[in-house]
């Protein structure tokens, strides 16, 4: 599907790109890991054609480069930073719908499971908008058109919990989608791809395929129940889509997805002495993941914890 040659960017005599060779094929779920400075975010740019470059890629034996308008219309990208876009969001989900050839409600769809309805912000400057709001606006239009390679440059960040969770089972319900997630901690993603690049000064250093696909989106029920009641402490649970049990305000229930679980616990660990019991249950697969099995072991017995 992509085969890179020779790859090589050089940035006033900084080799960012050093003849990097590399092939993705469709069924490939990648995670691009790697240092600042390993280069991810330029190799990013080639694909899109952004950079000249010397050495060769071709995106389905296109070259973004030359063909750029063609190379983009399949793929969907998330940036890492949101570019300084003055028009209105509206306006804005309008435009990039009608150049994918996409229903502007399969976006506002998908802005909406990322927990930002659009008429809160239909006739706000993009530009004014908070980093949540610009990253759930950029993920929506990504991920709400079809297109045949995603590309995601850090796309978590700037998103809370509940926006992350559902990240997670978006792309998680593409089993057949091939993309590229670019990432600081492989931990973050380790469970939505079957491939792990890791780039060093420009150069593949490692090249791994893995078999945990899928675990990051399984669903761990849970509960708490608190010593006493704490504002601060509910509006963490909150945050994480979490809600008190009718009549009991001390018993909270939600659920956390595997790849947030240690974020969880550290959200909690200020309120430790609020919590008596915390429960974190085996994994309640999502209907829509594909292959929901025993294999990811970790947290199967359920268990009281106390942060």
């Amino acid at each position: 599907m992509i085969r890179i040659d020779r790859l090589t960017k050089v940035f006033r005599r900084h080799v960012v790109l050093d003849a990097l060779n590399l092939e993705i094929e469709a069924g490939d779920r990648i995670a691009l890991v790697g240092a600042n400075g390993a280069g991810k975010t330029t190799l990013i740019r080639c694909l899109l054609g952004e950079y000249v470059y010397d050495g060769e890629i071709l995106v389905e034996g296109r070259s973004p480069r030359e063909e750029r308008c063609t190379v983009l219309a399949g793929m969907g990208f998330v940036p890492q930073m949101a570019p300084p876009l003055k028009m209105p969001v509206g306006e804005l989900i309008r435009f990039a719908a009608g150049v994918s050839r996409t229903d502007v409600a399969r976006v506002e769809t998908v802005l909406l499971a990322l927990g930002l309805a659009i008429g809160d912000v239909r006739h706000k400057p993009f530009v004014k908008l908070s980093g949540g709001q610009k990253q759930k606006i950029l993920a929506a239009v990504a991920l709400g058109r079809d297109c045949r390679f995603l590309i995601l440059d850090e796309p978590t960040a700037n998103l809370d919990p509940a926006a992350r969770k559902v990240m997670f089972e978006l792309l998680a319900a593409r089993p057949d989608r091939p993309m590229l997630i670019s990432s600081h901690r492989l931990e973050e993603v380790v469970g939505i791809v079957n491939r792990v690049i890791e780039l060093d000064r420009g150069r593949v250093v490692l090249d791994e395929r893995i078999a945990s696909a899928g675990t990051m989106a399984f669903r761990h029920p849970c509960r708490v129940v608190l010593e006493r009641t704490d504002e601060g402490l509910a509006a963490t649970f909150q945050s994480w889509g979490f809600a008190q049990d009718a009549g009991e305000l001390l018993h909270w229930r939600g659920a956390v997805t595997s790849g947030d679980r240690l974020r969880f616990l550290a959200a909690l660990t200020r309120y430790g002495g609020l919590i008596a019991s915390l429960q974190i249950d085996d994994v309640d697969s999502l209907p829509h993941v594909n292959g929901s099995d025993a294999r990811y072991g970790e947290g199967s017995n359920a268990a009281d914890n106390r942060p």
